[in-house]
């Protein structure tokens, strides 16, 4: 449980050094989702290019087999070190899906397939789908999926003791 309370630590730390009154309004698990989800994206990235750029499996196939890995490495890594969820993972598993689900027809499937049509190389076009979906995923993740968690409560001016203490738990 170490792991946990040494990354919202980290995040909590980077908050608090944001320049231009970043750090009054950027919640520590805001940097944390974008850490690891930037991980995860490279992830994505780096199995459609195998899939589609090498093997060249059609698009659709190759966006949906690189989302889904990427995906569930997102959600167990935001589940423990970012939001720090004890909850009942047959509780929020299925949220999880549902938010999965939706985002992938809307942003990963739709606009990535959409601006391939128009012209856009597929790899642009998946990085153009990303930065759509980051704000949705964030917000469905905090204010939906981990809702009762931790980590989904903090702010950038009111988180030290959770780093310090994961077990608390704070609402909005």
């Amino acid at each position: 449980m170490a792991h946990r309370a040494r990354f919202a630590a980290a995040m909590t730390a980077v908050a608090h050094r944001l320049p231009f009154g970043l750090s009054r309004v950027v919640a520590p698990s805001l940097l944390g989702y974008l850490l690891i989800n930037l991980c995860t994206f490279f992830l994505d990235l780096s199995i459609l290019a195998v899939a589609h750029g090498v093997l060249r499996w059609p698009l659709p196939v190759a966006v949906t087999v690189s989302y889904g890995t990427a995906s569930l490495t997102s959600y167990a890594a935001n589940r423990v070190l970012n939001f720090r969820s004890r909850a009942a993972v047959g509780a929020q598993l299925p949220l999880f899906v549902a938010v999965s689900v939706s985002n992938y027809l809307i942003f990963v499937l739709g606009l990535t397939d959409l601006l391939a049509a128009v012209g856009v190389y597929f790899e642009l076009a998946r990085v153009i789908a990303a930065l759509c979906e980051a704000a949705y995923l964030y917000c469905m993740m905090r204010w939906v999926v981990f809702r009762d968690s931790p980590g989904s409560a903090d702010t950038a001016g009111d988180v030290a003791e959770d780093a310090a203490t994961p077990e608390i738990s704070r609402h909005n």
